[in-house]
């Protein structure tokens, strides 16, 4: 007679998880670190500009919808599935392994960004030392760096040509940056730009040495102390003559820009980049926090945070902006302008005409190294997680990591401290991430609702949470939110705009570089597909079939997931991928 016992049943074959990664010491830690992130120097030089721009006042509806349409559930997704799964943004693919070249074109994408975010932060530090002279050097023309073209903001009002140059455009660019005459003339090295770069490392790595248990500690002065210096700021800025008038040019509403299509897509890409969601630096601070945080609350408010504090530089800036018109004569429509322009150009040159500038100078030029090096943190820290977690033999040797990885961007970032440096970093900004992050939302948001699928998602947050996200979720997660990021997807394309800088339109072979970059990035999805179904072992179907399902989709700590598994079979669903699975990853 044949044995009918049943075989005993194999042992579940899991990746080797670290449970060591660390843990925030406190709620706080988190919010301070995620608000540090998401509140970035974009917030004070692009979207006072933006908002006034596309309708000042008006712009606030399409933008707030943005926010609660896609902003919110990226964001609260993000958090979900970095707390639940206790990974980074390479692990979070575990919930669709055949999506993992995502998790590489993340990290890509952060690569590039810390590279030219840093250079960004090394302006105010160089800034900062001009700070220290009796006179501001960009107050006048009395300069060897000067031109017979330079005028004084003062004597703006009596210029009959338009062929000049203010003071502090010419500081900027002939002493700071020594520009060139193009990205085709990178020129030498500007050995105190490098040093103001090197610095930056310096500090970075200080910050970052020991992970999260030294950002931890940071960003309790790096997140909350620019809230301080902008406070100042508008106080001083408020009551300064003509500030009103700029404030009315910042918020004055123009409702029939509601019916430009460009002004949706406007609020749409800056809600987006504001609040910075497919870089994989909200995943990877969320996997620090306590396993039952209650992560909705703190996704509302930091997004709520990013947008007050949007709204809340605008007055910052256009107060002085308009303080600069009463000046120098010249409308608020004028001097107003975004980017670099606006943070090491134009208020600089309004906070000349205060008293005592070099004090103002201080705070503002301190306000945006904070603002900056917040989002450093994040996206580095992602980076050396995603490592850690793909290759167990660096776990032991965090710092040493760390410093590879802050010695070879500072390496990286050296060419943008050349002649024609800005015009790298401008290149880099322009293509480089834009379009990529928007792609990997789209793959994000794809693989939760429709692979994985969101009725499995929402029971995972169910578990973790001890209540099942409401129907609005599923709405917004399922259908809204994949339609937003279409819509931004196809409009960041079709109105991107012809990259220049300083008056010098970008050549044909610098775009194609640009564009190069993004491509970069984002073939690893795809190349990853080809690549798993090269080396399978069985048919492409079923070698689809497998690589479509989790692999060990489950909490990282031991006893939570014991407790999941529990929670699955009682819903008669499976925890994670089967033992045979599992085995056809390898």
């Amino acid at each position: 007679m044949a044995n009918t016992t049943p075989p005993p049943p194999k042992k579940s074959k899991r990746i080797e998880r670290d449970t060591n990664r660390g843990k925030w010491k406190s709620k706080t830690e988190f919010i301070l670190s995620l608000i540090g992130y998401a509140i970035g120097i974009g917030n004070v030089w692009r979207f006072p500009y933006l908002c006034y721009r596309s309708g000042g006042g008006a712009f606030l509806v399409p933008y707030c919808l943005m926010v609660l349409l896609a902003g919110i559930p990226l964001f609260y997704l993000e958090v979900l599935i970095g707390q639940f799964s206790g990974t980074g943004c390479t692990g979070m693919f575990r919930l669709t392994p055949i999506l993992k070249g995502t998790g590489i074109a993340q990290v890509i994408v952060n690569m590039y960004c810390v590279c030219y975010y840093s250079v960004i932060l090394s302006y105010p530090i160089r800034m900062i030392s001009y700070c220290f002279y009796k006179t501001v050097p960009w107050v006048d023309c009395d300069h060897s760096w000067n031109t017979d073209n330079c005028v004084n903001i003062d004597d703006l009002k009596k210029q009959n040509s338009s062929d000049f140059v203010t003071s502090a455009d010419e500081f900027f660019h002939r002493e700071v940056l020594q520009l060139s005459s193009g990205i085709d003339d990178l020129g030498g090295i500007v050995w105190e730009q490098t040093l103001s770069l090197f610095l930056s490392w310096i500090i970075i790595y200080l910050c970052v040495s020991r992970g999260i248990q030294s950002v931890g500690k940071v960003v309790y002065f790096t997140a909350p102390f620019p809230y301080v210096l902008l406070f100042i700021l508008f106080v001083r800025g408020i009551t300064l003559p003509g500030a009103w008038t700029g404030i009315k040019f910042y918020m004055y509403p123009e409702w029939d820009r509601l019916l430009d299509l460009k002004v949706w897509a406007d609020a749409a890409i800056q809600m987006f980049f504001g609040l910075g969601p497919g870089w994989g630096g909200i995943v990877n601070m969320a996997s620090f926090s306590d396993f039952r945080n209650d992560a909705k609350f703190d996704s509302i408010l930091i997004v709520t945070v990013n947008v007050f504090t949007s709204i809340f530089a605008g007055f910052v800036v256009f107060s002085v902006l308009g303080f600069l018109s009463e000046k120098s004569g010249i409308p608020v429509a004028t001097v107003a302008t975004s980017g670099p322009g606006l943070a090491f150009v134009t208020y600089p040159e309004a906070i000349a005409k205060l008293p005592v500038p070099q004090l103002w100078a201080i705070m503002f030029f301190f306000m945006l190294f904070l603002l900056g090096i917040d989002s450093v943190f994040v996206q580095l820290e992602a980076i050396t997680s995603s490592i850690l977690d793909e290759i167990r033999w660096f776990r032991n040797h965090k710092w040493k990591l760390t410093l590879v990885c802050c010695t070879v961007f500072f390496l990286c970032a050296i060419i943008m401290t050349t002649h024609g440096g800005m015009y790298i970093l401008q290149l880099f900004d322009w293509y480089s991430s834009a379009i990529s992050v928007i792609a990997i939302c789209l793959v994000e948001i794809i693989m939760v609702s429709f692979i994985y699928g969101i009725d499995n998602f929402m029971l995972d947050v169910e578990f973790m949470m001890g209540k099942r996200p409401s129907i609005i979720w599923k709405i917004l997660w399922k259908w809204v939110t994949p339609i937003v990021l279409v819509f931004i997807f196809f409009m960041s394309i079709i109105f991107i705009r012809t990259i220049s800088y300083h008056g010098k339109v970008f050549p044909q072979w610098a775009i194609i570089i640009g564009w190069a970059s993004f491509v970069s990035s984002v073939m690893w999805i795809p190349l990853y597909v080809l690549y798993i179904m090269i080396r399978k072992r069985e048919t492409m179907c079923d070698s689809l079939k497998k690589r479509l399902k989790p692999l060990d989709w489950t909490p990282a700590d031991p006893e939570d997931r014991e407790k999941y598994e529990a929670f699955r079979r009682q819903r008669r669903m499976p925890a994670f991928m089967s033992d045979t699975d599992a085995e056809g990853m390898k």
